[in-house]
């Protein structure tokens, strides 16, 4: 039977992409039922200025799973990022993103193997926030003074950091979760409690909790500035990482520089019926409709969602396809050439059917 997925272009290179990974899909083997919805700047101006209708959060909701392309979101204005709006929306608490080190792959880092479990609807991504001189934001202000607290200056933004013990609980679990079916040896929760009391020194207590009801896998804890030493001084120490959002955000970019950088990072967004596929990177106007733009990120995003739709096989096919790809370093785009300039770099579209050749399906 054909698994129905939702799949969702995305906007700037992300249409390209996704129709790179889609050849490659359907290359395996396996059936799918594509549900092609829109979402991003493209379809603003049919909803209302809205980059996020609710017909395609409908569409999720029935299939269950998607493969979504990057989403431009703007920086300091405009529309929230779509990305958050659909973790929020679908309650999809647990984002993934593998850190593996592919043979051909320039970097100062070999070998590197890390998992980056990352909280997605709590802490400061929460979007709780007062804008610097409205009202709201001077009455919290005269609030936190009236209850003890100080604010060094007053004409201040505030954003709130809420961390629950039911939200840590649940991503904690399902790290554990992750990691057992994944066969990875250690869980590593990182923090901030020895600052933050009352918000990372709850994360932390309840991890710990976790993890007595876990005892099958090893568990350890991180203060997060302590954790991005260790991790480009040892990294093989290290196996799967829990953190806040925040934390989880900036380490999954650190682990990503390891190995290559966003062009090798792929991710998932996990809710309790619900999964999302993306890769990390953004969605690179500039380049939009060049066919000149790394895919390897979203089709490794693919392959999590192949394990996910429990297609194993297939999924370690597409994997050995993009690493055998990457090894030879023929047919990859750009920015994985020695030079950036190399006029034997490949485009997108290249890049696929390279991969569908190592699948042994002629390209048409």
């Amino acid at each position: 039977m054909a698994h129905r997925v939702t799949l969702i272009p995305g906007d700037g290179t992300g249409p390209e992409l996704t129709e790179a990974t889609r050849r490659v899909l359907e290359a395996t083997g396996v059936e799918f039922e594509w549900d092609v919805q829109y979402a991003g700047t493209d379809v603003m101006d049919q909803n209302d200025g809205n980059p996020l209708p609710d017909h395609v959060l409908d569409a999720i909701r029935e299939t269950g799973v998607a493969l979504k392309g990057p989403i431009t979101t703007p920086v300091g204005g405009g529309f929230r990022s779509v990305n958050v709006g659909l973790r929020k929306a679908l309650d999809l608490y647990g984002q993934v993103r593998p850190c593996k080190s592919y043979p051909g792959v320039r970097s100062r880092f070999e070998d590197v193997d890390l998992m980056i479990v990352r909280e997605n609807t709590e802490d400061l991504y929460a979007g709780i926030e007062y804008e610097q001189g409205t009202d709201e934001a001077q009455e919290l202000i005269g609030w936190i003074n009236d209850h003890g607290g100080t604010l060094r200056h007053s004409d201040a933004g505030i954003s709130i950091k809420p961390l629950s013990v039911s939200g840590t609980r649940r991503v904690v679990q399902f790290a554990f979760d992750y990691a057992r079916r994944n066969g990875r040896r250690k869980v590593t929760a990182v923090h901030k409690a020895n600052i933050m009391k009352f918000t990372d020194g709850l994360y932390l207590r309840v991890a710990q909790e976790v993890a007595t009801e876990n005892l099958d896998i090893e568990f350890d804890e991180r203060i997060v500035d302590n954790m991005c030493m260790q991790l480009v001084q040892r990294p093989e120490e290290y196996d799967l990482l829990v953190c806040p959002n925040l934390y989880g955000d900036i380490l999954s970019d650190l682990c990503a520089g390891m190995i290559g950088g966003l062009g090798m990072a792929p991710g998932g967004n996990f809710g309790e019926d619900i999964a999302i596929f993306e890769p990390t990177h953004g969605s690179a106007p500039k380049y939009a409709g060049q066919n000149k733009v790394n895919p390897m990120a979203q089709m490794l995003s693919a392959v999590m969602m192949l394990r996910y739709l429990e297609e194993g096989a297939a999924a370690d096919r597409v994997e050995t396809a993009v690493a055998e790809v990457i090894r030879e370093g023929k047919s990859v785009t750009y920015d994985m050439k020695p030079s950036r300039d190399d006029p034997t770099a490949v485009g997108t579209s290249q890049v696929a059917d390279a991969i569908i050749e190592k699948l042994g399906v002629a390209v048409a």
